[in-house]
C-alpha cells in the first residue's frame, strides 16, 4: 500500500504535468489556500506556510507535448 503523501509535490520539485494543484497541509488535508495552476516541467511555487505540498487535482488536457500535427 502506497502512501497518502506519495503523490505529493514538494514546493521546487518539478510538475510531472500541468494542471491545477491543490495545497495541502503536512498530513495530507486541504487548506484554505487554494490552488495554484503550473505547467509540466516547471517547479511547483513556495507555498504559504512551511510543510506545505502540492497534490493534483485537474490535470490539464490541451495536446500540449504531443508534437506539431
Amino acid at each position: 500500500m502506497t502512501s497518502p503523501m506519495s503523490n505529493t509535490l514538494k514546493p521546487g520539485q518539478t510538475a510531472p504535468r500541468s494542471g491545477q494543484y491543490q495545497i495541502v497541509g503536512p498530513r495530507g488535508g486541504q487548506t484554505p489556500h487554494g490552488e495554484r495552476t503550473v505547467t509540466k516541467d516547471e517547479p511547483m511555487p513556495p507555498t504559504p506556510a512551511a510543510g506545505q505540498r502540492y497534490v493534483l487535482v485537474d490535470p490539464t488536457d490541451n495536446g500540449a507535448g504531443r508534437g506539431r500535427r
